[in-house]
């Protein structure tokens, strides 16, 4: 709300009794990130990311997808995955659905997601169609990857704000069964009206429950 803006504003932090007290439903870890500081394996030889940070709630890490929008200079898309380069060092770093998928299982959060390509809106018919079709497919080779069981691994709807491709994505997915889906492709600088469609657009081709 408007009151957690504020504060983050001023002082970048927020204690897990802060978190808690606000009502916090589910704490978003950042896989990217993480990766890079303070590295995937101090995390894990904490106990995982609630450990780590002294937090005891449910918590999502999401793989590294987003990056793909936000640092699009400094990233390169192959079919195997994507290259950045890192911004703090200049060092190469490889994400592919399959690493993202072992970073966050040693992060160890409840809810993890799919690698995916979150694209830039507006973007044309032929280029989402292609960008879903590979989203699909890194969602298929990230869920044979995942091997625990106490983690809920969602798939990811992209599809940009064109509903016969955000219908093929929903279907598409749905075939897979994952146990819970997430709508990707929105809050990247697209008019609201917009992001009110690509929402209603994946809702009604997803499972209620999931």
């Amino acid at each position: 709300d408007s009151h957690l803006g504020d504060f983050v504003k001023d002082d970048k932090t927020l204690s897990p009794e802060e978190l808690k007290s606000m009502g916090a439903g589910v704490v978003l870890a950042n896989n990217y990130h993480l990766s890079l500081r303070p590295g995937v394996d101090i995390v894990k030889e904490a106990g995982g990311v609630q450990k780590f940070m002294n937090y005891k709630g449910p918590m999502l890490t999401d793989s590294g997808g987003f990056q793909v929008f936000s640092l699009s200079k400094n990233r390169k898309i192959t079919e195997e995955g994507v290259v950045f380069k890192n911004h703090l060092n200049g060092d190469k770093l490889y994400f592919t659905p399959e690493i993202a998928i072992k970073q966050q299982e040693d992060i160890g959060a409840d809810i993890i997601m799919s690698l995916d390509e979150c694209i830039p809106y507006p973007a044309d018919y032929d280029y989402v169609k292609k960008s879903v079709d590979r989203t699909l497919r890194w969602a298929k080779r990230g869920q044979l990857a995942h091997t625990r069981d106490d983690q809920a691994l969602f798939g990811i709807v992209q599809g940009s704000a064109i509903e016969d491709l955000r219908k093929y994505c929903c279907e598409e997915l749905v075939k897979m069964d994952f146990p819970g889906y997430s709508i990707g492709g929105t809050s990247i600088g697209e008019p609201k009206d917009s992001y009110i469609r690509m929402v209603d657009y994946s809702v009604k081709y997803l499972p209620f429950e999931k």
